[in-house]
């Protein structure tokens, strides 16, 4: 998952410094208090006021040097402050630090929306001579001035106010939408230590019990994905079902409520008729109809496998209950897991040893390495903002490409899904890029060893596909299109497609180690592994149409309209043949329907580009890095300097088709 401070519509941002000349330090080198954290980000808003000013003020004739160079100034300071408030507000361990940093994150998009809005800005950009400029200014260029007039520029006076207001108000809303998420670790008692039958020893030993010899868990990640998927308890697994599946409710409620009733205002305001035919108007699926059908499409196509594999679930729980007509979702995770046992000889558990967290890390950074011809190095002076963050950098042989920090453990206050965070972009000759991680593996507790699913593992290799992305992306010569600002529906396809080396037995083996006796991961096992792992993909697929039909259906039709209970039910019932649970509520803790809206099909979407763009590598030497570089030089490197389509079209040859992912979904 990416996650990047939208500060406008017109104005999507991704880092900098701006206010004073980058030196190359880290982040928070001169933040490391809330008072140095509030100076340095009140510094970048007065200096962007400043040059707004400086800009809007010239006279003669616009040119890149006079008007172009100070908007992209501008647009540093702005995203500096915005994307450091952005991750700040997620993580931050001091509570006045995080409310300091929401502020900001306040304050920013304000400034964003109205410099989105501002007619003179927009007059002084068209007015700009670009006959003479290179390609990449011309479509910065061109591209901005696209945006401004999606933002609502050319509306009256009456209408930009208020489309201010409203954007100002989205902000705030979203805030409390991802406030009440991560503040809400619900917990879960086992009764006692038998209720813990079938869980991993590791799990086992470091969940001790209470005084009263309960056992305390909590619904996030760690504790929550091995209970589902290991615990022979079906009433422990039902309890903690309950309490997931509710989490932010029902705060979230009237929450989602109200941003689906401004986001449509705001779109009724822009000419559309509603927030999903906004948001797809620049996305490369180009409207929330082909949205619509290209949902229909996955979920058609994946139909029969579902039904195939629903009856492969129930007839394992019908060894248990001869009586059995159906499986709750409670057991879907568990009877999926005996099936892969039992049909595909697998059992999750047997590789979790060769997962520990410290030896993933580092064979991440390995083989990234060797694909990209790149070295990671620790620095262990670099400030961070809790104890068990670190920070590395990444260097092409003695040049330094960039920066990013690993926050990779829960705890308490912190964001509890895994995403990359910008902090930083570069832009060429000035400034590095630097990013982050932020995750919730397990590890980072003295005595455990930290060993992983493998599902953890894929999701360390998506997440660094993000971070590449911003990283190699980072050095174009305008802010405005450095880093990932590609369009949305394309962003996921280079960590998708990253994923694949997380499945391949000879890049496994180069760090894949038996905790206890260094042995590799065996070819046999991981084998095992991928042809279990193909059973339930269509069951996966069906989910994931759910969760993106319900995100198209909240924004494609008034609020009135769209009955979040309704919806949830229905969409679920209608893709997932697990039947619904009364009582759960899972939209309330659905992030997507802020930060991607509508657009959550753009998962699928980028997994076809992605699966597309592996058909192009050597599958039985995947650590070769030729194509690997011709990616990054394609793919990566151009950040926001070209369409998506073009990106995808200058690696491929040609447009991207449904052909490689068709052939996934039949393996």
């Amino acid at each position: 998952m990416l996650m990047a401070l939208m500060v406008a519509a017109a104005v999507t941002l991704s880092g900098g410094e701006g206010a004073a000349a980058d030196n190359g330090s880290p982040f928070l080198q001169r933040m490391q208090t809330t008072a140095a954290f509030s100076a340095t980000q009140n510094a970048r808003l007065e200096h962007a006021q400043q040059l707004l000013e400086k800009l809007t003020a010239v006279k003669g004739k616009r040119t890149v040097e006079n008007t172009l160079s100070l908007y992209d100034k501008l647009l540093t300071d702005l995203d500096a402050a915005g994307s450091q408030s952005g991750l700040i507000e997620q993580v931050h361990p001091d509570s006045a630090m995080r409310d300091a940093a929401e502020k900001f994150t306040q304050k920013v998009s304000a400034f964003g929306a109205e410099l989105s809005l501002n007619r003179s800005v927009y007059e002084a950009l068209v007015a700009i001579d670009i006959s003479g400029a290179d390609a990449v200014t011309k479509f910065y260029v061109e591209k901005s001035l696209r945006d401004y007039r999606l933002s609502g520029v050319d509306k009256d006076d009456a209408t930009r106010a208020r489309i201010k207001a409203l954007r100002d108000e989205l902000v705030l809303i979203g805030q409390d939408f991802s406030r009440n998420i991560r503040d809400d670790v619900r917990v879960v008692y086992a009764n006692s230590a038998a209720e813990l039958e079938g869980l991993p020893q590791d799990f086992i030993d470091r969940h001790t019990p209470e005084a009263d010899g309960r056992i305390k868990l909590t619904i996030n990640y760690p504790d929550a994905i091995p209970v589902f998927t290991y615990a022979k308890s079906e009433a422990l697994r039902k309890r903690l079902y309950m309490e997931y599946f509710n989490r932010a409710f029902p705060k979230n409620v009237d929450v989602l409520n109200n941003l689906l009733a401004k986001r449509y205002e705001l779109a009724r305001l822009l000419g559309f008729d509603n927030y999903a035919a906004y948001v797809t108007s620049d996305k490369m699926v180009a409207s929330e109809k082909n949205a619509s059908t290209f949902i229909d499409r996955i979920a058609d196509a994946s139909e029969v496998r579902a039904k195939k594999e629903y009856l492969q679930v129930l007839s394992r729980k019908q060894k248990d209950d001869p009586a059995a007509t159906l499986v709750n979702s409670w057991e879907s995770g568990y009877y999926a897991e005996l099936v892969r046992k039992a049909e595909y000889n697998f059992d999750a558990q047997s590789v979790r040893p060769y997962f520990q967290y410290d030896r993933v890390k580092q064979g991440v950074l390995d083989v990234m390495s060797t694909l990209f011809d790149v070295t990671f190095k620790r620095n262990t002076t670099a400030p961070v903002w809790d104890k068990s963050v670190e920070c590395w950098e990444i260097f092409e042989h003695d040049s330094l490409l960039g920066r990013f920090y690993f926050d990779m453990h829960p705890r308490e206050n912190k964001y509890n899904h895994a995403a990359q965070f910008n902090i930083k972009s570069g832009i060429a000759g000035k400034q590095i890029p630097e990013a982050a991680l932020v995750c919730n593996f397990p590890g980072g507790i003295e005595g455990d060893p930290g060993l992983m699913e493998h599902n953890d593992v894929e999701t360390f290799f998506h997440e660094f596909g993000h971070l590449l992305h911003s990283l190699f992306a980072g050095r174009q010569p305008w802010i405005g299109i450095s880093g990932i600002q590609t369009e949305w529906d394309f962003v996921e396809a280079p960590s998708q497609l990253l994923e694949e080396w997380a499945w391949d037995a000879s890049t496994l083996a180069t760090f894949a180690k038996h905790y206890k006796t260094n042995e590799p991961i065996p070819a046999a096992l991981v084998a095992q592994m991928k042809a279990a792992d193909e059973f339930g993909k269509g069951l996966n697929v069906r989910q994931q149409m759910a969760y993106a039909k319900l995100s198209l259906s909240c924004y494609d039709r008034a609020p009135s309209e769209a009955n979040l209970d309704v919806l949830n039910k229905t969409l679920r019932e209608k893709y997932i043949p697990y039947p619904f649970v009364e009582g759960t509520h899972m939209y309330t803790s659905f992030g997507h329907l802020d930060g991607y809206s509508a657009i959550y099909y753009t998962y699928m979407w980028s997994l076809v580009i992605a699966k597309d763009f592996f058909t192009q590598f050597d599958q039985s030497h995947m650590l070769a890095p030729g194509m690997a570089k011709k990616y990054r030089d394609t793919v990566l490197a151009p950040g926001g300097s070209l369409p998506a389509a073009q990106l995808v079209r200058n690696f491929l040859g040609r447009d991207f088709n449904f052909d490689g992912w068709q052939k996934w979904l039949e393996q």
